[in-house]
C-alpha cells in the first residue's frame, strides 16, 4: 500500500515568499528521512514553498479563474509530503508518530488509490494511467 503523509505546518499558511525552515528542523528531518529510506519505505519526499508563492486556479462553468496567493480565508495549507510504501494504515501511522514535528504542527496520512481499488468500467476508463505514471 503506497499512503501520503501530509505536512501541515503551523503557520505556514501566512508565510512570506522565500520563508526559510530552521536549520536544526531540517538537520532533524533529515535524519527521520533517513530512517525512512533505510528502511525501504520511502518513494519520494518533498517541501513546498509557501501559498504566498502559489496560485490557485478555481473553476466556475467551465472557466479558470486564477487567485495568486496567498489566500487570505486559508487556516491550513500544506508545507511538503512523504510518499510510503507499508503494509498497513498503522504502519504509516506509525511511521508519521516518529516524525520531528513541531507543537501544533499536523501530518496527515491519505492512503493512494490503486488501479485495483476500482470497478472495472471506471479501471477500463483509466486505461493508459499507470503508463502515465510510469508504473507497470
Amino acid at each position: 500500500m503506497r499512503f501520503m503523509m501530509l505536512v501541515i505546518p503551523k503557520g505556514y499558511e501566512k508565510a512570506a515568499p522565500g520563508t526559510m525552515p530552521d536549520v536544526k528542523a531540517v538537520e532533524a528531518m533529515m535524519k527521520y528521512n533517513e530512517e525512512l529510506q533505510k528502511a525501504g519505505v520511502l518513494i519520494a519526499l518533498d517541501g513546498l514553498h509557501p501559498p504566498s508563492m502559489g496560485a490557485r486556479i478555481s473553476f466556475s462553468g467551465g472557466r479558470p479563474t486564477v487567485t495568486d496567493g496567498p489566500f487570505i480565508e486559508t487556516k491550513e495549507v500544506l508545507g511538503g509530503y512523504w510518499m510510503i510504501r507499508v503494509d498497513s494504515k498503522e504502519e504509516a501511522i506509525a511511521w508519521a508518530s516518529r516524525c520531528p514535528m513541531a507543537d501544533n504542527e499536523i501530518i496527515e496520512i491519505r492512503q493512494v488509490q490503486e488501479m485495483s481499488d476500482f470497478p472495472p468500467d471506471i479501471q477500463k476508463a483509466a486505461e493508459g494511467l499507470t503508463a502515465m505514471q510510469g508504473q507497470s
